[in-house]
């Protein structure tokens, strides 16, 4: 009997293993929020499925973000026409006026949109401190969130791997 035992926790064991690694590489599905933009058009991040989509929760009072912001307005013109887009969501304590004079007078070349209820931010796992990046790729899965700002050489590996070839339709 003492051998049985042994086989069924060795089971056991191989099965949580397998759950565990099974559990651990699995990336989240990114929610599907609505945005609102700059000029009012609403924006669903599934509509954007098929591209590798970075989010940037981010406030024009926040030094990191305003620096960052070159960063991705750089990232955005060099991998663009390859399918990325990206999605500078304003966090909901920054006024909609100061969002709309940023965006105009740094000529941002991707979408700005209002989180005026919160909602955006609460949905990605409760985002509190800017700047709060998420990557996604064309699956809709998140394969990265960095708070604080994004380390360039890394942000153009991972969309090097991401978009490969691949140019957008």
């Amino acid at each position: 009997m003492p051998a049985k035992k042994h086989v069924l926790i060795a089971i056991g064991l191989l099965a949580l293993i397998a759950w565990l690694a099974l559990t651990l590489t699995q990336k989240p599905m990114a929610p599907n929020i609505e945005v609102t933009t700059l000029d009012g058009k609403k924006i669903a991040l599934d509509s954007l499925r098929d591209k590798v989509v970075l989010v940037n929760f981010w406030a024009t009072s926040c030094p990191g973000c305003i620096q960052e912001m070159p960063l991705l307005v750089d990232t955005y013109r060099n991998y663009q026409a390859r399918g990325l887009e990206i999605v500078a969501v304003a966090m909901n304590y920054d006024p909609p006026e100061y969002v709309r004079n940023y965006a105009r007078q740094h000529n941002l070349p991707f979408t700005v949109a209002l989180d005026t209820t919160g909602k955006a931010a609460e949905a990605f796992n409760r985002v509190k401190l800017t700047p709060t990046s998420f990557i996604i790729d064309r699956k809709g899965h998140i394969i990265q969130q960095t708070i604080g700002e994004l380390d360039s050489a890394q942000l153009k590996a991972l969309l090097e791997q991401q978009l490969g070839g691949a140019t957008s339709s």
